[in-house]
This record gives structure tokens, C-alpha cells and sequence, in this order.
């Protein structure tokens, strides 16, 4: 097992943020998150996530039109602002992703199979993200709240990728949380049978 440390990094103490104190991220640590968050399992290890970074303040500019009134200001005041899309056409990938079958087959013309796949393993693989990110020292504050098709044609034009969320990062202004809201006991949410 990890230590107690690390699970408080990773989940006990980590907090989802709205207020960015003013320091840059190094592109390096949004490699090594990639990097992480890749490792996650996936089904058929289809890897369906695509992110943009958005850190240049010309990218911002672009992005901001797209955010809901209550979202634009802490975007726009994060480091980083992850787009994490979904690409509709990850099967394509199965081939070298997935090489010991033609998983590709299973996905060709079935439209259903393809929207709720790429749904689920890029929401999960944006989960993975986060954690990966959280564990190298920054703060994230995933969000809704956005319109998805202005995002689409301003960033993923002429490509088969759709947004799914985004998480603003960077580093945590504790003094602008909220005080954490209250979690579910296991008894209220999960159940062994």
C-alpha cells in the first residue's frame, strides 16, 4: 500500500480549487501527468483521451468566450486549462493499441458502441489525469459548465475529437476554498453482496 502521505495528496486532503495563486506550471510536469494517466486501464486499452493544454494567454483569449459566467473568471486566472476531449474515432488506434485482436472490428459502423465507449474510458482516462497531476504537485478544479460545440469548432476542428470536461491547473489558493462538502458514507453508496 501507499502511505498515508500519499493518500492524503491523492484524495483525503486534496481539494477541487477555484482560486490560482500567480505561478507558472512547467510543461514538463503536464508531460509526466500525460505520461501517468496513460498507464490507467482502459477497455481494449482504446485510450480515447485527447488534451489540449491551454496555457498561453492567446489560448485563453480563445477559450473564454466558450465558459459559463461562472467559470470564465477562475479559467481564465488558472495556469493551465485542460480540454479533455474524446476522440470518436479511437478504434482507429486498436491496431497498435491493441494488437492481439481486431478490436477495431468491434467498433466500425456501431455508432452506440463508439459514443459510449469513448465516454466512459475518456472520463475515466480525465480521472486519471487528475490524480496523476495532484500527485505531482499540483491542484486541479474539474469543471462542466461550458459550451461544448463552441469548444469543438474553436479547438478540435476538422478532427473526430469532442470535449468532454475540463480541469483548470495550477497551484491551489487555500484561502479561497470552500469548506469541503459532505461525501456519502459506504453504507448510503455501495453495498457488498
Amino acid at each position: 500500500m501507499i502511505d498515508q502521505n500519499a493518500l492524503d495528496i491523492l484524495f483525503n486532503k486534496a481539494r477541487t480549487h477555484n482560486g490560482w495563486l500567480n505561478k507558472k506550471v512547467d510543461t514538463a510536469l503536464l508531460h509526466t501527468a500525460w505520461d501517468l494517466a496513460v498507464m490507467g486501464p482502459t477497455s481494449a486499452n482504446c485510450e480515447p483521451m485527447r488534451v489540449i493544454f491551454v496555457q498561453s494567454e492567446a489560448a485563453k483569449a480563445r477559450l473564454k468566450p466558450f465558459m459559463s459566467e461562472g467559470n470564465a473568471a477562475k479559467t481564465m486566472a488558472a495556469p493551465v486549462t485542460a480540454i479533455i476531449g474524446m476522440d470518436m474515432a479511437f478504434y482507429e488506434k486498436l491496431p497498435q493499441l491493441f494488437p492481439h485482436a481486431d478490436a477495431r472490428s468491434w467498433f466500425v459502423g456501431n455508432d452506440d458502441l463508439i459514443k459510449a465507449t469513448a465516454f466512459r474510458n475518456a472520463s475515466l482516462q480525465g480521472a486519471y489525469l487528475i490524480l496523476a497531476l495532484r500527485s505531482l504537485g499540483l491542484d486541479c478544479g474539474p469543471m462542466s459548465g461550458f459550451d461544448a460545440d463552441g469548444v469543438d469548432g474553436e479547438f478540435f476542428a476538422g478532427t473526430t475529437v469532442k470535449t468532454n470536461f475540463m480541469v483548470n491547473i495550477g497551484y491551489g489558493d487555500a484561502s479561497k476554498l470552500f469548506d469541503r462538502s459532505p461525501r456519502l458514507a459506504f453504507d448510503d453508496g455501495a453495498s457488498i453482496i
